[in-house]
């Protein structure tokens, strides 16, 4: 317990975190992060009885560097040999942004047979990019511009994306330099291969038939003022195609609100847990 690896079918070694004892409750991150991420919801469940696991995506944080093979199968496979490896049963599965698509994709590829509930915070499904099926999408242009951001000089990308991913360029915000600077250092422990191949998994990968595999209960929060992930295309989407959902959106909130608001989403999270 604390903190270990496993190593993937294919050799990948994957970081996680193992902490407290209890029910069991997984985390996945979102792009460019770490587990560290999700430090603030960690702590806060260990301490009130519940066992708390995250991982770094392939490519990203302290796990291992591959070239290829950073997709979203691959992701959805990584956590379902994390899940067999340590055993895990009954799991609330929690994902922010590009990590709601990968917990939606293991459960599209691998059931709920080890799942007992969903949580999708600002996450990226049903389908980020715009297309005529989805109009209500970004165009292929924000994520063009995304990776020739993170392929010129992804140091400085990162400073400047951290402003709208916590809403730090809005009246009243709750965004810190702190959190600014956390989200590049994280960004920065990532593969730049491993993260550029990730742009396409959270914006052109269909979610659609995943949310439909969903068949336990499901909270969805986001923030009407997410400037990363635009609640019209997300949120409000997933909220309408999975079965059980409760859509709970958090007025004036940015992408980062576990971060922003994280006291609140926290109480919300423990909440859902014990209903």
């Amino acid at each position: 317990m604390g903190s270990g690896t496993i190593k993937t079918k294919d050799g990948t070694n994957i970081f996680y975190k193992d902490w407290g004892k209890g029910p069991v409750v997984t985390f996945s991150h979102g792009w460019p992060l770490t587990a560290d991420a999700w430090d603030g919801q960690m702590m806060f469940l260990a301490e009130r009885g519940y066992r708390v696991i995250a991982h770094d995506r392939r490519g990203h944080g302290r796990s291992d560097q591959p070239f290829d093979g950073n997709n979203m199968d691959q992701y959805a496979d990584d956590l379902a040999e994390l899940f067999e490896k340590l055993d895990l049963k009954d799991a609330t599965m929690v994902g922010h942004s590009t990590g709601g698509g990968e917990v939606a994709h293991y459960i599209g590829r691998h059931g709920t047979s080890r799942v007992k509930k969903v949580v999708l915070v600002g996450a990226v499904p049903p389908l980020m990019v715009k297309t005529d099926s989805n109009p209500e999408g970004l165009p292929l242009t924000v994520f063009d511009g995304i990776r020739k951001g993170t392929f010129d000089d992804r140091s400085q990308f990162f400073e400047d994306l951290s402003a709208p991913f916590y809403g730090a360029n809005r009246e009243n915000n709750h965004a810190t330099q702190g959190m600014r600077d956390s989200f590049w250092r994280q960004g920065m422990q990532g593969s730049i291969k491993g993260l550029y191949d990730c742009i396409r998994e959270f914006s052109e990968v269909d979610y659609t038939e995943d949310l439909k595999k969903i068949d336990v209960p499901t909270l969805i929060v986001h923030g009407d003022d997410d400037q990363i992930v635009p609640i019209v295309a997300a949120a409000m989407k997933s909220s309408k195609i999975v079965k059980n959902a409760t859509l709970k959106v958090y007025p004036g909130a940015p992408h980062g609100l576990t971060s922003t608001h994280q006291d609140q989403f926290n109480e919300e999270l423990l909440a859902f847990l014990k209903s």
